[in-house]
């Protein structure tokens, strides 16, 4: 497989996140995600770490600036030498263009696509348990009594994220700010357009076929 310097994009229920750790799993490389960068340098108590700290601590977005040092910093570590797997970065041209000037070149950047039934009928279908914590989803893996916690027994509730409205502003979202981004690495002939749509093992099947 040549291409390991890689990137994932795809809408909340693509299954990005799943499928870009089973293929970083499957090459021994790291899958990098936004989130797991920032609590890493928190905890390792670099300067841009404790600088995400403060913007996190307060509920609000961590700046481009703190981001793309840190996404800097992660790169430059010895597991990613060989290669590695984006998962939520670069989420905007501009970071694209941040990331471009760092020197970092992407061998390819994988979109999975999903239609908006399908993100609804994945996202829509999803409960949790708020007493334990526990997930299920009423159609691909239902608890044993409807609306019940196989765990604790505790009443299933949908979260307000997952309700269909707020799920298509979501959606919309993530268009506006994800359409320029494609086009971007399009225009890079960077980009692999892969069906996300069936089962995720299908699916994994079709991402190792693009990118080998």
């Amino acid at each position: 497989m040549s291409k390991r310097r890689l990137m994932f994009l795809g809408p909340p229920g693509a299954g990005k996140g799943t499928q870009a750790q089973r293929l970083a799993d499957d090459l021994g490389i790291p899958q990098i995600s936004t989130g797991d960068m920032l609590r890493e340098a928190r905890r390792k108590g670099s300067e841009l770490g404790r600088k995400a700290g403060e913007f996190m601590d307060a509920g609000e977005l961590v700046p481009d600036s703190v981001v793309i040092g840190i996404v800097k910093e992660r790169l430059e570590e010895a597991d990613a030498q060989n290669g590695f797997i984006l998962d939520g970065f670069p989420r905007t041209v501009a970071q694209a263009e941040a990331l471009a000037a760092m020197g970092v070149e992407l061998e390819g950047v994988v979109n999975i696509r999903v239609s908006q039934a399908e993100v609804l009928r994945r996202l829509g279908g999803r409960l949790t348990c708020p007493g334990c914590g526990a997930s299920y989803h009423e159609e691909f893996s239902p608890p044993n009594v409807a609306g019940i916690c196989d765990k604790c027994g505790g009443e299933l509730v949908r979260r307000p994220d997952d309700q269909p409205d707020a799920i298509r502003q979501r959606l919309e979202s993530y268009q506006a700010k994800t359409a320029p981004l494609i086009a971007f690495y399009d225009r890079l002939g960077s980009l692999i357009d892969v069906d996300g749509e069936g089962a995720p093992s299908l699916v994994e099947t079709r991402i190792r076929e693009a990118v080998d």
